[in-house]
């Protein structure tokens, strides 16, 4: 069955929402979303490569460069801010990468899913053939780094209908491509599992933003109006931010710097919880989500929605 947005989700205005806090009483939850990516010299789904027909060598390498320098810049300034870190990961990387594979399980990053190849959309698999892709997922990723998976955010935003179901059938407790929240969203789900989003960023994603022309400063200013923002709301109602960082584009000599200076920033503030989009997750369902969906269903029952 398809469901409508009124029937995954209930709208309810952040401010008259249940209060809640994060660990230790933080206001402001902080997330790094590493999206470690490949890019298929042909690509399966053509809207991957837009700007020449297939093979668009400029397209390739400048993502390639990601995996095989901005990965490890990006790491080593990771390693000294000490956060923890969520690879939004293609899983194929696990496979075709080893070096990556290993330097993900000695950081101890977690893994959320982003599909197989960033050239490999979800949108058009049949039940059948998403069904089989979680499968294959969860096992991999338990195979090959230990861990189990929890998350997804579907590469190029490209879910279908069911996806949710099918994620939540698989095992798995949230979806980071919806970003219509600055809290975790209850989805209603067919299993009727317990399964949230955790929003994701379209607006510090460092792959959108910049491409090949990365304004560093800009990224650098705009982050920091966005955290100062957020802590400031978070005093009377909990918020999300996601730092998501691409390795081709954050990564490139030029802007590494300014993301130095960035998480310099953040870390000195106070009030906020530096998470994985796993940690939020399982701390949104374990204390917050009965409550939540309570007084959604009161809103229903109220307003007959």
């Amino acid at each position: 069955m398809v469901m409508t947005i009124a029937e995954r989700t209930v709208y309810s205005g952040i401010l008259d929402r249940p209060r809640f806090s994060w660990p230790e009483g933080a206001g402001l939850a902080v997330w790094i979303a590493v999206n470690t990516e490949h890019y298929e010299f042909v690509a399966p789904s053509p809207q991957a490569w837009p700007r020449v027909p297939q093979p668009d060598v400029q397209g390739y390498s400048f993502r390639e460069f990601g995996n095989r320098v901005g990965f490890w810049r990006l790491a080593e300034l990771l390693d000294q801010v000490g956060a923890p870190v969520t690879a939004s990961l293609n899983l194929g990387v696990l496979e075709r990468i080893p070096e990556i594979r290993k330097a993900l399980v000695e950081r101890d990053w977690a893994i959320m899913s982003h599909g197989v190849f960033n050239t490999r959309n979800i949108i058009g698999l049949s039940d059948e053939e998403e069904r089989a892709f979680y499968d294959w997922s969860v096992k991999t990723v338990k195979n090959l780094t230990g861990r189990d998976l929890k998350g997804m955010l579907t590469p190029a935003i490209s879910a279908n209908y069911d996806t949710p179901d099918l994620m939540a059938e698989a095992g798995l407790t949230y979806h980071a491509d919806w970003v219509n929240d600055d809290q975790p969203v209850p989805i209603r789900v067919e299993g009727g599992q317990k399964f949230v989003t955790v929003p994701y960023t379209f607006d510090l994603n460092t792959g959108v933003l910049f491409g090949r022309h990365f304004d560093a400063e800009y990224y650098l200013e705009t982050a920091k109006e966005q955290f100062n923002v957020l802590l400031a709301d978070s005093r009377t109602a909990p918020r999300i931010m996601c730092l998501s960082m691409h390795p081709f584009a954050i990564g490139q000599p030029h802007a590494i710097g300014y993301l130095a200076e960035l998480l310099g920033f953040m870390r000195e503030a106070a009030g906020v919880w530096w998470a994985t989009g796993d940690d939020i997750a399982q701390y949104y369902i374990d204390n917050v989500y009965d409550t939540q969906v309570k007084y959604e269903q009161s809103l229903v029952a109220e307003e007959g929605r």
